[in-house]
């Protein structure tokens, strides 16, 4: 699988040694992110041109996922959201690194390097690649609705209206 991977400055040391694990699990590596530690480097850039790469290589039938990391991971999730295609989720243990494959088919996993060891993020990070989309129909039924807002602004009528 092709991963791609985006960081700023807090997370360069844990991307750095995420793409030696990954790479020695068998998977081909595409660094997004900065070249060398800046304490005033800006993320969004790394992570947009990282979520805009999975998706491309999804549209063009590559199997491909997407690592993004932060201080705290909030703004890189943000910021991998705003592609369009892009689930970015926000895991901060097993469980919701399975979650946000299974019923959110996310092909963005984004972490907060200062709130984990190497270790959990490694573990989140296999947890996410291994688990697959469940396909269950009320999953695919919400991801098409979120699909459809981000292609066109639709939503189902409100209930309350």
């Amino acid at each position: 699988m092709r991963i791609h991977i985006a960081t700023d400055h807090a997370g360069l040391d844990f991307s750095t040694q995420l793409q030696e694990h990954l790479r020695g699990a068998g998977h081909e590596v595409v660094d997004h992110g900065p070249v060398e530690y800046d304490a005033l480097d800006d993320y969004p850039a790394f992570c947009i041109r990282a979520a805009q790469a999975v998706v491309v290589d999804q549209r063009d039938g590559v199997e491909a996922l997407g690592v993004v990391f932060g201080g705290s991971g909030n703004g890189e999730q943000i910021a991998a959201n705003k592609v369009e295609g892009i689930r970015a989720a926000l895991v901060w243990n097993l469980s919701t690194a399975e979650l946000a494959r299974e019923h959110n088919d996310a092909n963005v996993i984004s972490i907060g390097a200062r709130q984990h060891t190497f270790e959990e993020v490694v573990s989140f990070i296999d947890r996410f690649i291994a688990t697959p989309f469940s396909e269950d129909e009320r999953h695919v039924r919400r991801i098409g609705q979120i699909a459809d807002y981000e292609r066109d602004g639709s939503l189902l009528p409100d209930p309350r209206a």
